[in-house]
Formats: C-alpha cells, sequence, structure tokens
C-alpha cells in the first residue's frame, strides 16, 4: 500500500472499539490506500450522550490536525460529532459514519431501521434526520438498553440485536438495518443471516464513502487537496 493515509477517529477512549473499528474496515485496505484508526485519549468510554459526544469535539478536532499526512477523515461515532467542524478545519474529505450509514442505507432499501445502544440515543438521531430530511424513509430507531461496554459481550447483546433486527423488520417495516454504534461491527454477519435483511455497518459504510472521494478528488470545499 502506498499513498498518504485515510485517518479513522475513535471519538471514545477504549481501545477495544478501535480495534472493532480496525477490523471492520479491514478489507477497504485491499484497494490500496493505507488507513489509520486512532483512539482519542481524552474521550470517555463510551459515547452515550449529547454532552459526551460534545465534549469529545474540540480534541478531536486537535488530534485530527496532528496527522499531517492524513488524505481524509472518518469519524467514527454514530452521532458524528465534530462533522461540521472538523469540514471547517480542513478541505480533505471527511464522513461521519452515521451520515454515510443512512445514505448507503438509502440505496439497499426503501425504509431503513436503525439499532440504538440505549433510549438516550435516539432523540439525537431523530435530530440528525431530520436534518438530513429522510425522517420518511425512518422505519424505526430502537434501542438495545445496553452500553459501549456491554456490546462487547456476545452473551449480553447478540440476542438483543438480533431481536431488535427482527422487531424493526416485522413491525416496523424495516427493509434495511443499521447498526447504530461503532461498537457492533463484529455482529454484522449474524445479524444478516438472523434477519435476512442487509445490515449496513456504519464504519465500513463512511470508509469506503471516504476512500472513493480521495480517490476521485472530491471535497466538501471542492478540489483543493492534493
Amino acid at each position: 500500500m502506498s499513498g498518504e493515509p485515510l485517518i479513522v477517529i475513535n471519538p471514545n477512549s477504549s481501545q477495544q472499539v478501535t480495534d472493532g473499528i480496525d477490523a471492520a474496515i479491514a478489507p477497504l485496505r485491499q484497494l490500496g490506500r493505507p488507513i489509520r484508526c486512532l483512539t482519542l485519549a481524552e474521550g470517555p468510554p463510551g459515547i452515550e450522550s449529547q454532552k459526551q459526544a460534545d465534549l469529545t469535539i474540540a480534541p478531536m478536532l486537535r488530534l485530527a490536525a496532528a496527522q499531517k499526512d492524513a488524505a481524509g477523515y472518518v469519524i467514527a461515532c454514530f452521532g458524528d460529532p465534530g462533522l461540521h467542524a472538523l469540514r471547517d478545519q480542513t478541505p480533505l474529505p471527511v464522513l461521519g459514519i452515521q451520515e454515510a450509514a443512512v445514505l448507503t442505507a438509502l440505496t439497499l432499501g426503501q425504509r431503513f431501521g436503525v439499532i440504538a445502544i440505549l433510549p438516550g440515543s435516539i432523540p439525537r438521531h431523530l435530530r440528525s434526520f431530520g436534518a438530513m430530511g429522510v425522517l420518511d424513509r425512518l422505519a424505526g430507531d430502537r434501542a438495545l438498553g445496553l452500553t459501549v461496554a456491554d456490546l462487547a459481550d456476545p452473551a449480553k447483546s447478540l440476542a438483543a440485536m438480533v431481536a431488535t433486527g427482527k422487531r424493526l423488520r416485522d413491525d416496523d417495516g424495516a427493509h434495511v438495518l443499521i447498526m447504530g454504534c461503532a461498537g457492533m461491527a463484529h455482529y454484522r454477519d449474524t445479524l444478516e443471516a438472523e434477519t435476512g435483511l442487509p445490515v449496513v455497518e456504519p464504519c465500513q459504510a463512511a470508509a469506503a464513502m471516504a476512500l472513493c472521494q480521495i480517490t476521485l478528488r472530491l471535497s466538501h470545499k471542492g478540489t483543493t487537496h492534493a
């Protein structure tokens, strides 16, 4: 692999979550662009509220600015904290995993369902979906009632994820599912098999979009980067 790397920033301080993100996007490395996954040491162990998300923005911007060789960035938290601030800071491609996941889901089915971690996450999601103008394509947003840390334990989370996915499919009419947290990546294959629906893992969706934008020299500020 050669060239400047895509920088993927996990805004929480969990290295385990970062390792899961790195594993999820590993297949995209075969496209030839280096991908570097970073953990924000100043972040909380898991981002579970708007306050926690907002407090990560300033240190995340500093971490991004320190990556002098970056070709582009992915903010790997479902909620996209600091997305527009980082776009203000750099002309390079900047993707948020929530926005990218929704845009990807819209190409895979008419109505998308979201598997959230906690009930308090849902209002944040709805604000974002409203700003994107996609609420009429949202089938439902259902919470597992689990923390980010709980997601690492299959005994606690896998059955709940499958059950929630089936409710989104059967009760809400979802045609495609979105995993509403970066810590869910390792359950994607099982969730697809159990529900029979396409499942969008948001870090994969965002990294794929970022790599395309880098290759095509696309940016929110025009083709101003090398």
